[in-house]
C-alpha cells in the first residue's frame, strides 16, 4: 500500500523515540533511569481526578461542541483574567486535544505554501515538522550559548524576509528552559511592530519559572497586538495533567472560528471528561502549582550544580520549564566515539541505561537534553552513571 508523499516532509518525533526506547527496556527489566520525559513526575491533584469522576457519574461522556464545553471556555477566560490580564470571550478561545493538537490546528489555518516562520533556535522538535504540514516553513534563528540562548532583537531582524508570515515564540521554552524578560521580549516585539507579522506565544510553561525572575508576556507588553496574537496553551505542565489531552488557544474571533471548523473534521472535540478535569484545573484550587514548582527548582539548581562538576560539561543556568541543554561537545568527534549528541544520547541508554534525548532535533547537535522531571534519588544516580560513562570516553 502506497504512503501519501507529505510523509515524506516529516521525521517521528525525537523525544517520543526515546520514550519508546526506555519503555522497552524497562520491559526487558533493565534498571533505567529516565531522563528524557516531557512531563511532570507529580500525579495529577485529587480534586481534579474528582471532577472527572464526577463528570462521569453525571452522565457527562457524550459529544460536546467542538471548541469545548461552556464550563471550560468559561474555566480558560477566567484563567486568562486571573493570570495574565487578559480578557477574552467565550467565542475567542478554543480547546483542542493538547497544547500540540492547538498549534497543529493554528498552523493549519494561518500558513500556506511559502510562508516562513520564525522560529528561535534551540526550538521544540515538532515545530518545524507541523509548519512543513501546513507547506510553511520555519526559519531558524541559531542563538548563542553565552546569551543564554536568547534571540537578540538584531538576529530577530536578520531574520524577516519578504515571505515571514509570523514569529513563534516559546517562552520558557523546551529545551532549554529559556525565559525573555519584559525588557527583553518587548525588544522582540519592537522589531514586529511595524510589520505585517503574527505572533504566536506557545505559553505551555508560563508558570513554571523560577526564583524572583519576572517573565514577560506579549499581550502584556503590546496590547495593540492582540488582533495579530494568538496565545497557546494547555493543562498538560502546569498541572501535571499530560495525559487528559487537553491544550487551548486564546486569539482573534475569525482565527478561533476557522480553528473551530478544521477541527470539527480532524478530532470534533477533546474527551469530554478530560474537559470536565481541565476547566476544574484552571478555575478551581491552585494549591498544587508551587509545591511542584519549588520542587523542580530545587532539583534545577542540583542538576546545573552536579553537571558543572562534570569536566568539559558546559551547562546554562534554565529560568524556567523543567530541562536542562547541556554542551557536550568535550566528549564528540572522538577517534571512536560518538560524535554527535545523539550518538552520545544512544552510548548513555545502551551503557550507562540512562535516558536523555539528542540535541539534533533540537537544532543543537553538540548537546543533549536532560529531563529533571523525576526523583531526586533517580537524578543522583542517574548523573553518577552519566559521568562514569563520559570518562570511559576521554
Amino acid at each position: 500500500m502506497k504512503l501519501s508523499a507529505r510523509l515524506d516532509l516529516i521525521k517521528p518525533s525525537a523525544t517520543m523515540a526515546v520514550n519508546e526506547k526506555a519503555t522497552a527496556l524497562r520491559a526487558q527489566g533493565v534498571d533505567l533511569i529516565d531522563f528524557g520525559a516531557g512531563e511532570p513526575d507529580f500525579d495529577t491533584a485529587q480534586h481534579i481526578k474528582d471532577a472527572a469522576a464526577a463528570a462521569m457519574r453525571a452522565g457527562k461522556t457524550k459529544y460536546t461542541p467542538v471548541g469545548g464545553t461552556d464550563d471550560l471556555k468559561a474555566a480558560i477566560v477566567a484563567k486568562l483574567r486571573r493570570d495574565n490580564d487578559l480578557h477574552y470571550e467565550k467565542r475567542e478561545v478554543l480547546a483542542s486535544c493538547g497544547g500540540k493538537h492547538s498549534l497543529f490546528v493554528a498552523f493549519q489555518v494561518l500558513f500556506g505554501a511559502g510562508d516562513e516562520v520564525i522560529v528561535p533556535a534551540p526550538f521544540w522538535v515538532s515545530y518545524p515538522d507541523m509548519l512543513l504540514l501546513a507547506g510553511a516553513q520555519a526559519q531558524l534563528v541559531p542563538t548563542r550559548e553565552e546569551n543564554d540562548f536568547k534571540m537578540t532583537p538584531a538576529e530577530l531582524e536578520a531574520a524577516i524576509g519578504p515571505r515571514t508570515r509570523a514569529i513563534l515564540l516559546n517562552s520558557p521554552s523546551n529545551p532549554a528552559g529559556v525565559a525573555y524578560t519584559e525588557q527583553e521580549l518587548a525588544g522582540l516585539l519592537d522589531v514586529v511592530a511595524t510589520r505585517e507579522i503574527i505572533v504566536i506565544s506557545d505559553d505551555v510553561y508560563e508558570l513554571m519559572v523560577y526564583g524572583d525572575f519576572r517573565l514577560g508576556r506579549v499581550l502584556q507588553i503590546r496590547p495593540d497586538f492582540r488582533d495579530r496574537t494568538l496565545v497557546v496553551n494547555s493543562v498538560s505542565k502546569t498541572y501535571a495533567m499530560t495525559g487528559w489531552r487537553v491544550g487551548y488557544t486564546a486569539g482573534p474571533a475569525h482565527v478561533i472560528k476557522a480553528m473551530s471548523t478544521l477541527q470539527g473534521q480532524m478530532t470534533s472535540n477533546p474527551s469530554s471528561v478530560a474537559q470536565a478535569a481541565a476547566a476544574e484545573a484552571l478555575a478551581g484550587p491552585q494549591e498544587s502549582v508551587q509545591p511542584m514548582m519549588r520542587e523542580f527548582g530545587r532539583r534545577r539548581d542540583f542538576v546545573v550544580e552536579r553537571l558543572r562538576t562534570i569536566r568539559g560539561v558546559r551547562c546554562p543556568l534554565p529560568e524556567g520549564a523543567f530541562y536542562v541543554f547541556p554542551n557536550v561537545s568535550a566528549y564528540l568527534r572522538k577517534a571512536s566515539g560518538p560524535t554527535t549528541g545523539d550518538d552520545l544520547a544512544a552510548y548513555l541508554i545502551e551503557t550507562a541505561h540512562v535516558a536523555v534525548v539528542g540535541g539534533s532535533d533540537f537544532g543543537y547537535p553538540e548537546h543533549i537534553r536532560i529531563s529533571y522531571a523525576t526523583s531526586m534519588q533517580n537524578l543522583e544516580r542517574g548523573l553518577d552513571r552519566i559521568e562514569d560513562a563520559l570518562k570511559k570516553l576521554d
